[in-house]
């Protein structure tokens, strides 16, 4: 069985829009679905249970963020798989399924993501590789250039991968965030890290179970409609986002190499912007 773990902060509509797409687009397995409220002030979470009698509320009484609040649904997980997945999403065909089998098949695969939409039907760029310096002079030299499309997707992921193909990356999103719940044995306190209150989490969160040896695989033929891609994020969470990956640096990397990472990546944007505004004089 797979417990699916929701959050919930003031996202009524979107929630409910979610756990109805849950209900008409599983197929293939027995899951429960734990609804995790963090003090939204919007209406009384009760509500929930009027419209989806037969889930489980878990109303906190403060925000306690994403990453302790995935923990407080995980508390009351009777699935051996977990699914942590966005209040802002709608499956567009059975994903919780096809992702569920491959976990199922491939025993060395600890977390499964699969293909996240905007509304246009284009993919969100879930899929990234850990921070490498090589990686970041490859782009600032613009040497991937030399690179054939396909092998350049597989190198550097993010905005050059076509989303088309199986692929294992280094870390994904945690929108829609599959793994066995066995694999909490990896992590301190056998729990997911609350190390970041919300954003980066999910980074952490493969970091260490790749480190634990597991693998971490996307699968495009699960397909989900997600609203809060890259361009919804405000200046405050790009900011704690920026925030908090200087810290994972500092605490993953060392302080030496986390200089060296953001003064790289200042000059990897820094020639970026200079070759849009080249572009643009065009």
């Amino acid at each position: 069985m797979i417990s699916i773990i929701i959050l919930n902060y003031n996202t009524f509509e979107l929630t409910c829009q979610c756990i109805h797409s849950i209900y008409a687009q599983t197929k293939g397995v027995e899951f429960e679905i734990i609804l995790v409220d963090n003090a939204s002030t919007e209406c009384n979470p009760d509500k929930f249970l009027e419209i989806f009698p037969q889930i489980k509320l878990i109303k906190n009484t403060e925000n306690r963020g994403f990453s302790r609040g995935c923990n407080d649904g995980i508390n009351h997980a009777k699935g051996d798989f977990i699914l942590l997945l966005n209040s802002d999403t709608v499956l567009l065909n059975d994903a919780i399924s096809i992702v569920h089998d491959f976990l199922v098949k491939n025993a060395n695969v600890g977390i499964a993501t699969c293909r996240l939409e905007n509304s246009d039907t284009t993919p969100q760029n879930i899929c990234s590789r850990f921070i490498r310096i090589k990686w970041i002079l490859l782009e600032i030299s613009r040497l991937f250039k030399l690179l054939n499309k396909k092998k350049r997707g597989e190198v550097l992921l993010g905005n050059f991968f076509d989303y088309e193909n199986i692929v294992f990356p280094d870390w994904v999103w945690g929108a829609f965030f599959m793994f066995p719940k066995s694999l909490l044995q990896v992590y301190p306190e056998n729990k997911l890290p609350e190390t970041f209150w919300m954003y980066v989490e999910d980074v952490e969160w493969c970091w260490l179970a790749r480190k634990a040896g597991y693998k971490v695989a996307f699968i495009p033929d699960g397909r989900v409609l997600h609203f809060g891609g890259g361009d919804a994020h405000t200046d405050n969470t790009r900011k704690m986002m920026d925030e908090n990956f200087k810290k994972f640096y500092e605490i993953y990397y060392g302080k030496f190499y986390k200089v060296l990472i953001l003064f790289l990546l200042k000059l990897l944007q820094f020639s970026q912007i200079h070759k849009n505004r080249q572009n643009n004089s065009l």
